[in-house]
């Protein structure tokens, strides 16, 4: 996993190069137990 710094309020989680969660495409902040979800369907 990498941190890659941002600025304007993305929020962005890529895994192997594929994003699966864009925060800029939902207009949330994802909480803790919905990331966990989304990244163990992966």
């Amino acid at each position: 996993m990498e941190l890659i710094p941002v600025s304007g309020g993305a929020f962005e989680v890529t895994v192997n190069g594929e994003k699966i969660y864009s925060k800029l495409d939902t207009g949330v902040f994802p909480d803790t137990e919905d990331m966990i979800d989304i990244i163990s369907q992966k």
